[in-house]
């Protein structure tokens, strides 16, 4: 067998687990990317998958998480994720008007048909870019400072956010200097930490006798699923017959314009380019449809790009994406590393070409859309009655929290995990009081690892 064909074969076969693992887990809902896509990937680094095999497994998962997340949102009423809830707005007035299986479907179309759109689009830009490559990693240090600012700014704290990345990159440069002081050296356990942040806030908020009676409820959530109503024949629909023209064209339109971006919040994309499209669309159960189908068509591109332009132009990671869920894909210690000192990079950068990278982001796009697009589409209301039902929130977190244990031990021992806990307990009570989401937090890190240096320097003539 050809090396060639070995990683294909690698490729598909992670994929294939990609696509299927966060196909299910992209119907529970409330279930963050970055908590569940980055340690997982984390994981997959850390046995020693070959690149084609973790960048096939990352984006079919992203891909296919960003399609089944469409499904608590518009039959439960609950955003599936972060970048579910501008999808709210609408989803909630269709299924007020008892069609959510129509709004349902209006975001899984324009989902798929975005991520075709995306990957070869972010590979362009990203080779255009590509030779501004070595004057961005000299001056990663200020990069990154800048990044972290504009992204605070922009996240839902504002001012707050960017008033807490002071106190926050402290908090990493003194854990820095205390696993030092003792001859540990960590890295992946900082991702865990700021990964896990907000479930780590919750686990202590429920010990806590005042946060515990604020979390009580009366009785059980109830939910009201509507009937399916299955309007094609076959198991596998077509999605440019579930869009109608004019919604195809938004779709395509705004992922287009969403792939060429990298360093802008993709809720923040996502709310920007629905107003855009609402605006033009005068009819008003039309203009539902319209933008439901474009908000996850650009959730969808918008994703795809921040991880593919930062990781093929410049191998660093330059966006909240790219610092949040993507993370693995660039700083993964031993396997890849961004040297603090030298700026040296050994990552995905590196190891594959653009080529490869189209190549096998088209094929985890095509097994995200194989599995991800038909099972939500026929599946999605017996789905999400297995889920509401049957699975239980407990146990999911129970198996994050018990990966998150293993691989903490695994790099710093008792001390790795005394730094998850640290991190994850200042981030998590910062983002659930001050809005400080993880991907500014990961910003954050950079900017402790890269910039601090940099300016101590500076400051004492070092």
């Amino acid at each position: 067998m050809t090396p060639l064909m070995y990683d294909i074969m690698v490729a598909v076969g992670m994929g294939l687990l990609g696509a299927v693992l966060f196909s299910a887990i992209g119907l529970i809902s409330g279930t963050d990317e970055t908590t569940t896509i980055a340690p997982v990937t984390l994981l997959v680094v850390l046995l020693g998958t070959p690149p084609a095999g973790v960048f096939t497994f990352w984006l079919a998962a992203a891909v296919s998480k960003h399609m089944t997340h469409a499904v608590p949102t518009a039959l439960l009423g609950i955003p599936g994720d972060t970048l579910a809830v501008p999808l709210m707005p609408q989803a909630t007035s269709l299924r007020n008007l008892g069609v959510p299986h129509i709004a349902l479907r209006k975001m899984i179309s324009g989902a798929i048909i975005a991520a075709f759109v995306s990957v070869p689009l972010a590979v362009l830009f990203a080779v255009l870019l590509a030779p501004f490559g070595p004057y961005i990693t000299s001056s990663a240090p200020w990069i990154f400072l800048a990044a972290a600012l504009g992204v605070a700014y922009f996240s839902p704290g504002r001012w707050a956010s960017v008033a807490a990345l002071v106190p926050f990159v402290l908090l990493i440069v003194g854990l820095q200097t205390v696993t030092k002081s003792y001859g540990i050296s960590l890295g992946v356990s900082y991702f865990l930490g700021i990964a896990i942040g907000p479930l780590v806030a919750d686990l202590f908020a429920v010990i806590s006798p005042i946060d515990r009676r604020r979390m009580m409820r009366s009785a059980p959530r109830s939910f009201v699923l509507a009937p399916d109503v299955k309007s094609w024949g076959g198991y596998f629909p077509n999605p440019f017959r579930v869009l109608d023209r004019s919604q195809t064209g938004w779709t395509l339109v705004t992922a287009a314009i969403s792939s060429a971006t990298f360093v802008f919040s993709p809720v923040a994309m996502t709310v920007m380019l629905g107003e855009v499209v609402g605006a033009r669309v005068k009819h008003a159960y039309h203009r539902l449809t319209s933008v439901l189908a474009a908000r996850n068509g650009v959730s969808e591109a918008t994703y795809v790009a921040e991880a593919l332009i930062p990781l093929i132009a410049f191998g660093l990671p330059l966006s909240p994406v790219a610092a949040g869920p993507a993370a693995p894909l660039f700083n993964a210690p031993p396997v890849f590393t961004i040297n603090n000192a030298t700026g040296e990079i050994h990552n995905l950068h590196t190891m594959m070409t653009p080529l490869e990278f189209l190549g096998y982001g088209m094929i985890a796009v095509l097994l995200a859309g194989l599995i991800a697009y038909p099972f939500a589409m026929n599946y999605a209301r017996s789905a999400a009655a297995f889920v509401s039902r049957k699975l239980s929130h407990e146990a999911i977190i129970a198996t994050f929290v018990g990966l998150v244990l293993v691989i903490g031990t695994w790099e710093g021992g008792p001390l790795a995990l005394m730094v998850i806990m640290t991190v994850g307990l200042v981030g998590g009570t910062l983002y659930r009081t001050l809005g400080l989401n993880t991907g500014v937090q990961f910003m954050g890190y950079y900017a402790a690892v890269l910039s601090v240096p940099t300016i101590a320097k500076l400051v004492t003539g070092g």
